[in-house]
Protein backbone atom coordinates (compact mmCIF):
# COMPACT_ATOMS: atom_id res chain seq x y z
CA UNK A 1 0.00 0.00 0.00
CA UNK A 2 1.78 3.40 -0.99
CA UNK A 3 0.23 6.45 0.15
CA UNK A 4 1.23 10.26 -1.09
CA UNK A 5 1.75 12.14 2.06
CA UNK A 6 -1.34 13.56 2.00
CA UNK A 7 -3.21 10.01 2.43
CA UNK A 8 -0.72 9.56 5.12
CA UNK A 9 -2.06 12.32 7.20
CA UNK A 10 -5.42 11.00 6.11
CA UNK A 11 -5.06 7.75 7.89
CA UNK A 12 -3.00 9.46 10.98
CA UNK A 13 -5.78 11.24 11.42
CA UNK A 14 -8.32 9.25 11.44
CA UNK A 15 -6.60 6.83 13.42
CA UNK A 16 -6.25 9.02 15.91
CA UNK A 17 -9.65 10.60 16.07
CA UNK A 18 -11.57 7.48 16.16
CA UNK A 19 -9.21 6.47 19.08
CA UNK A 20 -9.62 10.02 21.10
CA UNK A 21 -12.39 12.32 19.53
CA UNK A 22 -11.22 15.01 21.60
CA UNK A 23 -8.17 15.02 19.23
CA UNK A 24 -10.79 16.59 16.37
CA UNK A 25 -9.58 19.77 17.48
CA UNK A 26 -6.32 19.92 16.82
CA UNK A 27 -6.66 18.47 13.36
CA UNK A 28 -9.99 20.23 12.04
CA UNK A 29 -8.31 23.23 10.29
CA UNK A 30 -5.39 21.41 8.32
CA UNK A 31 -8.02 18.46 7.38
CA UNK A 32 -10.65 21.06 6.05
CA UNK A 33 -7.22 23.34 4.16
CA UNK A 34 -5.88 19.46 2.49
CA UNK A 35 -10.09 19.10 1.25
CA UNK A 36 -10.64 22.78 0.16
CA UNK A 37 -7.23 22.14 -1.74
CA UNK A 38 -8.09 18.85 -3.71
CA UNK A 39 -11.87 20.20 -4.76
CA UNK A 40 -11.15 20.86 -7.86
CA UNK A 41 -9.61 17.89 -8.97
CA UNK A 42 -11.92 15.62 -6.10
CA UNK A 43 -14.50 14.35 -8.98
CA UNK A 44 -11.49 14.07 -12.16
CA UNK A 45 -9.13 12.12 -9.93
CA UNK A 46 -10.98 10.30 -7.19
CA UNK A 47 -14.75 9.62 -8.12
CA UNK A 48 -15.75 6.48 -10.46
CA UNK A 49 -18.22 3.88 -10.01
CA UNK A 50 -15.37 2.15 -8.26
CA UNK A 51 -15.52 4.34 -5.68
CA UNK A 52 -18.78 4.35 -5.08
CA UNK A 53 -19.73 0.30 -5.40
CA UNK A 54 -19.47 -0.36 -1.46
CA UNK A 55 -22.01 2.19 -0.88
CA UNK A 56 -24.11 1.35 -3.77
CA UNK A 57 -23.96 -2.14 -2.72
CA UNK A 58 -24.84 -1.30 0.68
CA UNK A 59 -27.64 0.92 -0.60
CA UNK A 60 -29.39 -2.50 -2.31
CA UNK A 61 -29.87 -3.50 0.88
CA UNK A 62 -32.02 -0.56 2.54
CA UNK A 63 -35.51 -2.38 2.57
CA UNK A 64 -38.07 0.96 2.76
CA UNK A 65 -37.46 3.91 0.32
CA UNK A 66 -35.86 6.33 3.45
CA UNK A 67 -37.75 10.15 3.26
CA UNK A 68 -34.89 11.70 4.57
CA UNK A 69 -31.22 10.92 3.89
CA UNK A 70 -27.66 12.59 5.15
CA UNK A 71 -24.50 11.74 3.66
CA UNK A 72 -22.08 12.91 6.17
CA UNK A 73 -18.64 13.94 4.72
CA UNK A 74 -20.33 14.14 0.96
CA UNK A 75 -17.17 15.96 -0.56
CA UNK A 76 -18.12 16.92 -4.40
CA UNK A 77 -21.44 15.22 -3.89
CA UNK A 78 -21.13 12.19 -5.54
CA UNK A 79 -22.83 9.73 -2.42
CA UNK A 80 -25.66 12.35 -2.08
CA UNK A 81 -26.29 11.99 -5.91
CA UNK A 82 -26.07 8.32 -6.09
CA UNK A 83 -28.71 8.22 -3.01
CA UNK A 84 -30.74 10.79 -4.92
CA UNK A 85 -30.81 9.14 -7.91
CA UNK A 86 -31.68 5.49 -6.21
CA UNK A 87 -34.65 7.21 -4.00
CA UNK A 88 -36.67 9.82 -6.26
CA UNK A 89 -38.94 11.14 -3.40
CA UNK A 90 -36.44 11.13 -0.90
CA UNK A 91 -34.85 14.87 0.41
CA UNK A 92 -31.14 14.54 0.32
CA UNK A 93 -28.58 16.50 2.40
CA UNK A 94 -24.74 16.30 2.04
CA UNK A 95 -22.56 18.16 4.43
CA UNK A 96 -18.98 18.86 4.71
CA UNK A 97 -16.16 20.43 6.53
CA UNK A 98 -14.71 21.95 3.06
CA UNK A 99 -16.48 24.89 1.96
CA UNK A 100 -15.03 24.68 -1.64
CA UNK A 101 -15.95 20.60 -1.31
CA UNK A 102 -19.93 21.98 -1.21
CA UNK A 103 -19.03 24.71 -3.61
CA UNK A 104 -18.60 21.58 -6.47
CA UNK A 105 -21.28 19.76 -4.97
CA UNK A 106 -23.53 22.38 -5.45
CA UNK A 107 -22.64 22.39 -9.02
CA UNK A 108 -23.03 19.44 -9.53
CA UNK A 109 -26.11 18.86 -8.41
CA UNK A 110 -28.57 16.99 -10.43
CA UNK A 111 -31.45 17.22 -8.57
CA UNK A 112 -33.99 20.00 -6.88
CA UNK A 113 -34.32 17.29 -3.57
CA UNK A 114 -30.34 17.86 -3.42
CA UNK A 115 -28.96 20.58 -0.34
CA UNK A 116 -25.34 20.52 0.67
CA UNK A 117 -24.42 22.00 3.88
CA UNK A 118 -20.93 23.18 5.04
CA UNK A 119 -21.11 21.34 8.56
CA UNK A 120 -18.85 19.67 11.00
CA UNK A 121 -19.29 15.89 11.35
CA UNK A 122 -18.43 15.95 14.96
CA UNK A 123 -21.19 18.45 15.60
CA UNK A 124 -24.07 18.10 12.95
CA UNK A 125 -26.55 20.89 12.61
CA UNK A 126 -29.75 18.84 13.10
CA UNK A 127 -32.06 17.96 15.13
CA UNK A 128 -32.08 14.25 17.13
CA UNK A 129 -33.35 11.63 14.81
CA UNK A 130 -33.89 13.88 11.78
CA UNK A 131 -32.98 11.23 9.30
CA UNK A 132 -33.93 8.01 7.90
CA UNK A 133 -30.81 7.48 6.29
CA UNK A 134 -27.39 8.51 7.30
CA UNK A 135 -24.40 7.46 4.70
CA UNK A 136 -20.44 7.88 5.15
CA UNK A 137 -18.18 7.38 2.25
CA UNK A 138 -14.87 7.33 2.79
CA UNK A 139 -15.18 9.76 6.05
CA UNK A 140 -13.90 10.06 9.94
CA UNK A 141 -17.02 8.66 11.76
CA UNK A 142 -18.32 10.71 14.74
CA UNK A 143 -20.58 8.16 16.17
CA UNK A 144 -22.17 9.72 18.83
CA UNK A 145 -23.50 11.92 15.94
CA UNK A 146 -24.68 9.33 14.04
CA UNK A 147 -26.59 7.69 16.36
CA UNK A 148 -28.28 11.18 17.36
CA UNK A 149 -29.33 12.23 14.01
CA UNK A 150 -30.52 8.48 12.66
CA UNK A 151 -33.93 8.33 13.32
CA UNK A 152 -35.61 5.24 15.20
CA UNK A 153 -35.70 2.28 12.94
CA UNK A 154 -33.52 4.24 10.50
CA UNK A 155 -29.87 2.90 9.29
CA UNK A 156 -27.02 3.96 8.80
CA UNK A 157 -24.28 3.12 6.59
CA UNK A 158 -20.64 3.31 6.68
CA UNK A 159 -18.84 2.44 3.55
CA UNK A 160 -15.19 2.49 2.19
CA UNK A 161 -13.88 2.59 -1.25
CA UNK A 162 -10.84 0.19 -0.75
CA UNK A 163 -11.59 -1.28 1.94
CA UNK A 164 -8.31 -1.20 4.44
CA UNK A 165 -6.32 0.21 1.32
CA UNK A 166 -8.73 3.43 1.71
CA UNK A 167 -6.85 6.31 3.55
CA UNK A 168 -9.37 7.05 5.54
CA UNK A 169 -10.31 3.62 7.28
CA UNK A 170 -11.89 2.09 10.28
CA UNK A 171 -12.10 -1.69 10.86
CA UNK A 172 -15.79 -2.86 10.19
CA UNK A 173 -15.65 -4.59 13.18
CA UNK A 174 -14.41 -1.25 15.49
CA UNK A 175 -17.38 0.21 13.44
CA UNK A 176 -19.67 -2.44 14.53
CA UNK A 177 -18.42 -2.58 17.81
CA UNK A 178 -18.89 1.65 18.25
CA UNK A 179 -22.39 1.30 16.77
CA UNK A 180 -23.74 -1.63 18.89
CA UNK A 181 -22.85 0.35 21.96
CA UNK A 182 -25.18 3.28 20.85
CA UNK A 183 -28.08 0.76 20.35
CA UNK A 184 -28.21 -0.02 16.99
CA UNK A 185 -28.63 -3.98 15.79
CA UNK A 186 -28.97 -5.84 12.44
CA UNK A 187 -25.88 -5.58 11.19
CA UNK A 188 -24.51 -6.06 7.68
CA UNK A 189 -20.93 -6.12 6.24
CA UNK A 190 -21.15 -5.63 2.63
CA UNK A 191 -19.21 -6.09 -0.03
CA UNK A 192 -18.33 -3.74 -3.32
CA UNK A 193 -15.99 -3.73 -5.87
CA UNK A 194 -12.52 -3.60 -4.02
CA UNK A 195 -14.70 -1.73 -1.08
CA UNK A 196 -16.53 -2.69 1.97
CA UNK A 197 -19.45 -1.42 4.06
CA UNK A 198 -21.72 -1.45 7.35
CA UNK A 199 -25.17 -1.42 7.17
CA UNK A 200 -26.81 -1.17 10.82
CA UNK A 201 -30.25 -0.49 11.99
CA UNK A 202 -31.01 2.43 14.92
CA UNK A 203 -32.98 0.16 17.78
CA UNK A 204 -36.79 2.01 18.39
CA UNK A 205 -37.17 3.96 21.32
CA UNK A 206 -39.25 2.23 23.93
Amino acid sequence: MSFTAGQRFARLVTDAVVRRPRLWRLFRGPFRRMFDGLAPVWDSTRVSPAHLAPLEAAFERVPTPPGRILDVGTGSGAAARAAARRWPDAEVVGVDLSARMVEEARRNATSERERYEVADASALPFADGSFDLVAQLNAIPFFDELARVTAPGGRVVVAFSRGAATPIWVPLERVRQELARRGFDGFEEIAGGAGRALLAVRGRVS
